[in-house]
């Protein structure tokens, strides 16, 4: 079974809703069939998104990539063969998109459906051959970011385990789903029953067991019945979690359209019938099934157990005005993290992206699940990478007066002139913000609006020497504010940058000079990198003596250590991290864990404490290394 995952933790708490047919909206929307459909990931992401948009909104707690047929057989009808990685990586970050847009706490699924062959003696392919195609595209939705594969709608056992092998062979560390597809004689089309089906999955260590496409919810019903009661008759302690996604019934041509006949009610109908006749897990639709069909099921699971529904926080009314009297004491409690750095105690942060669209809930959900874990502070982004999200301020507000963590935002230079500035930060001190990270900010180019203006009065420096005079009652022209600001002022360095370019290493003197009173690092994964650092910096202008808050950022696998290492701005791996990331395997995440807990282990003594950077939304991992750290580096 996998590690501890936030997917898994859910399933354990009650039936999950997924989504409903991709390509059955695509065709309705005017994609013809001849078309690929996992190309419009390329093509067409505009439109791909929108469906995901809409399964998130019609209640889908889990969304599936529109990549079931994109591996390199399927793909090579289309002339496409060569655009497998392309195709998957794109496909997930579509869905993590439109999670991120909508703001829910969705889990994305990559999917994966079968070859489009027989395996030999049938055909010429091989089992080989068809575990290399199912690596190659699990191995680029997994460089995307999903948090769980999902292998369906496959109806030869032969074929579903080379799909396994080949998920097993890249991570052991997301849930992997395993679904056949029945017939109505409730056999699958290789003439497997349910029974052979339960008896060949059950030592293949899958997550979830079930049935998709093929017949409609009566014929699920009936498949999935038999499917449980061998699973249970096994004997075994442990069993793997079961899903039913059945199709609208079967399709009917009615002038030159192929249309699904069995209707959202009647879906709802069966949702309840799944959940508590069968005690399925997961409930969800597949061919002719719309967001319609969703939001129907979704009702029903709520309405027939309070522990179906959604867990989320919403904002349903206008925030609270930030009470006068205490305005000053969120600063000066002494369990705050700026009393902690000043104590000398373990200090603890995790980076919070806000959404991309209106609702926070997911975030909100991530800062208690944060809290919980003993975490001081999360740090609020300002649109980074030059992508459009909302406002640190505005999330910052809301997780301290709904969540009750303290935060630390991220101000850029980038998008506000001086007036702005100064503006933005009297207004963020009277809701009771106090902990900001000064940032010059990634160019626009880097983003969604490459030709949006960039602005640049001054750089971090600057911004730095503003909030310095805030605290003594003064704005930058030297006018009175009525009274001393008091924020905290944390300052960015990139250890590796600044070890080969001396220049770095002034300018972060400069920060501290300006009046910096906290380093927040880019990550690093060798302590060596922070000794080099330290001494070239002692060696220039004497021991540094500004606390330091170490970056780390949990690799997830080796594909996802090469993205870092080549494609992010500010983030080099060393060849030994590389490595370790490629020997690990299957267990990337584990690996990146311990990578993690190595380092800081290293680190403890030259740091006040850490800021962990969640990679693709989890923070369930950065979660349990915050406990960790809490456990084995707090004093």
């Amino acid at each position: 079974m996998a590690r501890k995952n936030a997917l898994i933790d859910r399933l354990q708490r009650g039936p999950v809703l997924g989504d409903g047919a991709m390509g059955t909206l695509l065709y309705s929307r005017g994609i013809s069939f001849e078309r690929s459909f996992d190309e419009l990931n390329l093509s067409n992401p505009s439109l791909v998104q929108e469906i995901h948009r809409d399964y998130v909104r019609a209640g889908a707690e889990m969304i599936e990539t529109n990549t079931f047929g994109a591996n390199r057989f399927k793909l090579a009808h289309h002339g496409l063969e060569a655009k497998v990685r392309e195709i998957n990586l794109h496909g997930a970050k579509l869905a993590r998109e439109a999670r991120e847009i909508t703001g829910e706490s969705t889990f994305v699924l990559g999917s994966v459906g079968p070859i489009g062959h027989l395996l030999v003696p049938m055909s010429q392919i091989t089992f080989e051959d068809a575990q290399s195609a199912f690596k190659e595209q699990i191995e680029a939705l997994l460089e995307g970011g999903v948090d769980a594969i999902i292998l369906e709608t496959f109806s030869s056992l032969s074929e579903l385990s080379a799909a396994i092998a080949a998920a097993h062979a890249v991570t052991r560390d997301l849930p992997l789903f395993a679904q056949m597809s029945f017939t109505d004689d409730e056999n699958t089309l290789a003439g497997n029953t349910p029974e052979e089906i339960a008896a060949a999955l059950l030592p293949l260590q899958v997550d979830v067991v079930g049935a998709n496409c093929s017949v409609g919810p009566a014929g699920t019903y009936r498949a999935v019945e038999r499917l449980m009661a061998a699973l249970h008759a096994s004997g075994r302690a442990t069993l793997p979690f079961v899903s039913a996604m059945p199709n609208a019934g079967f399709p009917a041509r009615i002038g030159e359209r192929y249309m699904y006949l069995s209707s959202p009610q009647y879906f709802a109908d069966y949702a309840r019938r799944f959940v508590e006749g069968l005690g399925v897990n997961i409930v969800g639709g597949c061919c002719g099934t719309t967001p319609a069909h969703i939001a129907a099921m979704r009702e029903a699971l709520n309405s027939s157990s309070p522990t179906t529904e959604r867990r989320m926080i919403t904002v349903e009314k206008p925030l609270p005005l930030a009470r006068e009297e205490p305005a000053d004491a969120l600063a000066h409690d002494p369990r705050t993290m700026r009393e902690k750095v000043r104590a000398g105690r373990w200090v603890t942060s995790v980076e919070l992206d806000p959404p991309r669209g209106l609702n926070p809930a997911k975030m909100l959900q991530g800062a208690a699940m944060l809290k919980e874990l003993g975490v001081d502070a999360v740090n609020i982004g300002d649109s980074p990478l030059a992508k459009i999200r909302m406002g640190s301020i505005a999330l910052a507000v809301m997780v301290q007066q709904q969540v009750g963590l303290e935060t630390i935002i991220h101000l850029t230079t980038r998008d506000r002139n001086l007036m702005a500035l100064q503006s933005d930060l009297i207004g963020a001190h009277a809701l009771g913000l106090r902990n900001v990270i000064a940032l010059t900010g990634d160019p626009p180019r880097m983003g969604d609006y490459p030709n949006a203006t960039a602005v640049y009065d001054i750089d971090s420096i600057g911004l730095i020497k503003i909030l310095k005079r805030l605290n003594e009652g003064r704005d930058w022209a030297g006018t009175s504010i009525g009274t001393n600001a008091d924020f905290f002022v944390a300052c960015a360095l990139d250890m590796t940058w600044a070890n080969s370019e001396p220049n770095e290493i002034e300018r972060l003197h400069r920060k501290l000079e300006a009046g910096a009173d906290l380093i927040m690092t880019q990550p690093i994964y060798n302590v060596s990198i922070l000794r080099e650092f330290l001494q070239k910096y002692g060696d220039r202008y004497g021991e540094l003596e500004c606390p330091i808050l170490l970056g780390v950022l949990p690799l997830m696998s080796s594909r996802h250590a090469e993205f870092l290492h080549n494609e992010v701005p500010g983030i080099t791996l060393t060849d030994d991290a590389r490595s370790r990331m490629k020997a690990a395997g299957e267990h990337g995440m584990e690996e990146g864990v311990k990578l993690a807990q190595e380092l800081l282990l290293q680190a403890r003594t030259l740091v006040a404490g850490i800021y962990f950077m969640p990679s693709f939304g989890r923070f369930e991992v950065c979660g349990e290394l915050v406990r960790w750290s809490n456990s084995y580096l707090a004093l």
